[in-house]
């Protein structure tokens, strides 16, 4: 893996790199491992630039999906996924005009489609997840409609503790929120974190307070 960017408290590296991102239409993926800081980036990115996130989360396989797969008990995994709608979606949104995206909230047990607007007059469009650098035949097809990734690594117990306060809140009792990072989230990083070297940019996360301080305007066709 290439070495990681450390991003300051106020973000201002991350603001950087996006202030350099070309103009017009820009599909720009966030990969890294279940707690990384994914979606918190994301959403920081979204409020500095006025762009839309579509998570692939959305993708998930339904319950009824996963139960005649016989995969429930692996919820998460890759082949939860259908990565084939995923990359289908990213590639519409290089096409133009209006697009609405599936979202996904954890502690429900479904996505739910065409919830996110993306308009055709946005430039910047962000999508974040774990395996949009997976190099497998069902995931490189994601990997090729995004026009860069960035890669987000953090402090490994930070991550770990953010892992099982998730699975708390979604109502796992906290012994069972243990044994599913352990057994479900833990392989599946080490998935994503090989798969790392296929990133544009590493981005370490460790002293991020989440704010994001932009040093100038950015202006977008």
């Amino acid at each position: 893996m290439q070495e990681p960017v450390l991003v300051s408290p106020d973000g201002h590296e991350v603001a950087d790199l996006a202030d350099a991102l070309p103009s017009g239409r820009f599909v720009l993926g966030i990969s890294g491992a279940p707690g990384a800081g994914k979606s918190t980036l994301a959403r920081a990115l979204a409020t500095a630039y006025g762009a839309p996130v579509v998570p692939m989360d959305g993708f998930h396989r339904t319950t009824a999906d996963l139960v005649a797969r016989g995969r429930l008990d692996a919820k998460g995994a890759p082949d939860t996924f259908d990565a084939e709608a995923y990359a289908a979606l990213l590639r519409r949104l290089h096409c133009g005009g209006d697009v609405l995206a599936p979202s996904f909230e954890h502690g429900q047990p479904d996505p739910r489609a065409d919830t996110i607007p993306v308009p055709g007059s946005a430039g910047l469009v962000l999508t974040e997840g774990n395996y949009l650098l997976l190099d497998r035949p069902e995931w490189r097809p994601v990997r090729l409609e995004l026009d860069a990734v960035w890669h987000v690594v953090t402090d490994d117990a930070v991550r770990l503790q953010r892992l099982v306060a998730r699975h708390v809140a979604a109502g796992r009792a906290p012994s069972h929120a243990e044994a599913w990072v352990e057994r479900v989230d833990q392989p599946n990083a080490t998935l994503v974190e090989a798969a790392a070297t296929r990133a544009d940019v590493v981005l370490d996360l460790s002293a991020w307070s989440g704010r994001l301080e932009r040093g100038g305007p950015r202006r977008r066709s």
